[in-house]
Protein backbone atom coordinates (compact mmCIF):
# COMPACT_ATOMS: atom_id res chain seq x y z
CA UNK A 1 0.00 0.00 0.00
CA UNK A 2 1.27 3.44 -0.83
CA UNK A 3 1.86 6.04 1.88
CA UNK A 4 -0.81 8.39 0.58
CA UNK A 5 -4.12 9.83 1.71
CA UNK A 6 -6.96 10.86 -0.57
CA UNK A 7 -8.08 14.43 0.03
CA UNK A 8 -11.58 15.44 -1.07
CA UNK A 9 -12.98 18.96 -1.41
CA UNK A 10 -16.73 19.53 -1.27
CA UNK A 11 -19.29 22.23 -2.12
CA UNK A 12 -17.94 25.79 -2.36
CA UNK A 13 -14.38 24.60 -1.58
CA UNK A 14 -14.40 22.46 -4.71
CA UNK A 15 -15.58 25.46 -6.76
CA UNK A 16 -13.04 27.90 -5.27
CA UNK A 17 -10.10 25.51 -5.62
CA UNK A 18 -11.02 24.13 -9.01
CA UNK A 19 -10.55 20.52 -7.99
CA UNK A 20 -12.54 17.90 -6.14
CA UNK A 21 -9.84 15.46 -5.01
CA UNK A 22 -6.14 14.67 -4.92
CA UNK A 23 -3.71 12.27 -3.32
CA UNK A 24 -1.07 13.54 -0.91
CA UNK A 25 2.09 11.70 0.05
CA UNK A 26 2.40 11.26 3.81
CA UNK A 27 5.60 12.46 5.44
CA UNK A 28 6.77 12.90 9.02
CA UNK A 29 5.49 16.49 8.79
CA UNK A 30 2.13 15.44 7.36
CA UNK A 31 0.41 13.27 9.95
CA UNK A 32 -2.62 15.22 11.24
CA UNK A 33 -5.50 17.22 9.80
CA UNK A 34 -3.78 20.43 10.90
CA UNK A 35 -0.62 19.37 9.04
CA UNK A 36 -2.66 18.85 5.87
CA UNK A 37 -4.30 22.27 6.25
CA UNK A 38 -0.89 23.92 6.73
CA UNK A 39 0.48 22.07 3.68
CA UNK A 40 -2.46 23.18 1.51
CA UNK A 41 -2.23 26.78 2.76
CA UNK A 42 1.39 26.84 1.56
CA UNK A 43 0.15 26.76 -2.03
CA UNK A 44 -0.87 30.43 -1.77
CA UNK A 45 -3.79 32.03 -3.67
CA UNK A 46 -7.18 30.50 -2.96
CA UNK A 47 -5.50 27.69 -1.04
CA UNK A 48 -3.97 30.20 1.40
CA UNK A 49 -7.28 32.04 1.75
CA UNK A 50 -9.21 28.86 2.53
CA UNK A 51 -6.76 26.86 4.63
CA UNK A 52 -4.40 29.50 6.02
CA UNK A 53 -6.66 31.73 8.00
CA UNK A 54 -9.38 31.31 10.51
CA UNK A 55 -11.93 30.14 7.95
CA UNK A 56 -14.42 27.75 9.46
CA UNK A 57 -13.65 24.66 7.41
CA UNK A 58 -14.90 21.30 8.65
CA UNK A 59 -12.96 18.09 8.18
CA UNK A 60 -13.58 14.38 8.27
CA UNK A 61 -11.39 11.29 8.18
CA UNK A 62 -12.95 8.19 6.67
CA UNK A 63 -16.38 9.86 6.81
CA UNK A 64 -16.14 10.65 10.53
CA UNK A 65 -15.94 14.26 11.70
CA UNK A 66 -12.37 15.08 12.72
CA UNK A 67 -10.56 17.72 14.75
CA UNK A 68 -7.34 19.48 13.78
CA UNK A 69 -5.26 17.10 15.91
CA UNK A 70 -6.79 13.94 14.40
CA UNK A 71 -4.04 11.64 13.14
CA UNK A 72 -4.10 10.38 9.58
CA UNK A 73 -2.51 7.28 8.13
CA UNK A 74 -1.86 5.74 4.74
CA UNK A 75 -5.05 4.89 2.88
CA UNK A 76 -7.25 7.34 4.82
CA UNK A 77 -9.77 9.56 3.10
CA UNK A 78 -9.60 13.16 4.32
CA UNK A 79 -12.46 15.49 3.41
CA UNK A 80 -12.80 19.25 3.77
CA UNK A 81 -16.10 21.09 3.47
CA UNK A 82 -17.74 24.33 4.53
CA UNK A 83 -20.16 24.38 7.46
CA UNK A 84 -23.63 23.18 6.54
CA UNK A 85 -26.41 25.66 7.10
CA UNK A 86 -29.98 24.61 7.74
CA UNK A 87 -33.13 26.28 6.75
Amino acid sequence: MSDQVSVLYFASLREQLGCDREDLQLTDDLSTIEDVRRHLAGRQGSWQAIFGGSANILSAVNQQMARADTAIKAGDEVAFFPPVTGG
